[in-house]
């Protein structure tokens, strides 16, 4: 039993690697990485009940791994509260410092969302008494933990794709994405994609620096002639500095940044604010273009609301795969209710 745990192992742990090393942009790096991970879990639980007669001749060793156990399995238990508070807490302190909006009211909603299903939603489970009304609870819930199951993957899948061993990659470009200007002045969040840059320069001295993006509404030039200044004036010398002046979003960003290239498979890095580089990258794949994505730092409040957009925008991109799993459950389950009836 124990062998064959051992090569399931070593099986996830080759398939991961795989993934990481051709192609870790996608939710299948969160996917087998969690698969990894709770493959160890049951493979060390199994190997406690072989050595179980070793155990028991080293209490200290017993202790351990039962206090391991309970904090594992109260951090499980405690972590929808833990999130629940979390959200309302950072939602607040985000309200409090940017203004109330719109868009900066998503982790306070999203935690509403949370406190409803928790506790709440079971309540709706136990009123239904029809087979319609319980069909469309499940599909409900269904829907819901899909949700969250998704998130999941995504965060920890963005998360995996920030983890860099090296920085020196003998890169030809870096590309360093825009997020708007303040009239003409250079933003503290677009400053720091910025600063990322340089910092990957230097790491990469045949590198050339790409700021990309155009002007748009209250912005007085395009964001690439600003951040270019801003590079040379942080001692980028400026025939290191290429500017893209003409995008408007984060696609096109990548797209006509690729166009100022030379070579065909240039090695490429994108330089943008941490929770944006998944999507970036991810948009990167569809259009054919090769690159690793490097996380500039923001504010912890600011990064959990963004997060939660990034995840908007990445099930925009995807609704269709969505549709079709969430239109599939829906099917079976109004299909199990008319053969009830």
């Amino acid at each position: 039993m124990l062998e064959i745990m051992t090569g399931v192992t070593l099986m996830f742990l080759l398939i991961f690697a795989g993934v990481m090393l051709r192609e870790p942009r996608s939710l299948w790096s969160g996917v087998w990485f969690f698969l990894l991970m709770l493959d160890l879990a049951v493979l060390s639980v199994v190997t406690a009940a072989v050595y179980r007669d070793w155990l028991s001749e080293n209490r200290i060793v017993i202790w351990l791994l039962t206090g391991l156990v309970l904090i594992a399995g109260l951090t499980v238990l405690a972590f929808p509260l833990f999130l629940l508070v979390m959200f309302i807490v950072e939602g607040v302190k985000l309200v409090r410092r940017e203004g109330l909006s719109p868009s900066n009211l998503l982790s306070l909603l999203f935690a509403l969302l949370w406190f409803g299903f928790i506790f709440i939603w079971p309540a709706v489970g136990t009123m239904q008494q029809g087979s319609l009304g319980l069909a469309v609870y499940f599909i409900v819930s269904f829907s819901a933990v899909y949700m969250l199951a998704l998130m999941a993957m995504f965060v920890l899948s963005a998360l995996l794709n920030l983890v860099h061993i090296r920085k020196r990659r003998r890169l030809d470009y870096i590309v360093v994405l825009g997020s708007g200007l303040d009239g003409s002045r250079v933003t503290p969040l677009l400053a720091a994609r910025i600063d990322r840059g340089i910092q990957l320069l230097k790491y990469n001295p045949k590198a050339r620096l790409i700021l990309s993006g155009g002007q748009g509404p209250g912005e007085d030039l395009p964001e690439g002639e600003a951040m270019a200044a801003y590079a040379i004036e942080h001692g980028v010398p400026a025939e290191r500095v290429i500017v893209e002046r003409e995008s408007s979003d984060t696609e096109e960003n990548l797209r006509f940044s690729r166009r100022l290239m030379e070579g065909k498979r240039p090695r490429i890095a994108i330089a943008t604010t941490a929770y944006h580089v998944f999507r970036a990258l991810i948009l990167a794949k569809r259009q054919g273009i090769r690159c690793v994505g490097f996380g500039a730092k923001t504010k912890w409040y600011f990064t959990l609301n963004a997060t939660l957009r990034e995840f908007a925008g990445y099930v925009s991109l995807t609704r269709k795969k969505h549709m079709i799993v969430l239109g599939t459950f829906a099917g079976l389950m109004l299909l199990i209710y008319v053969l009830t009836i």
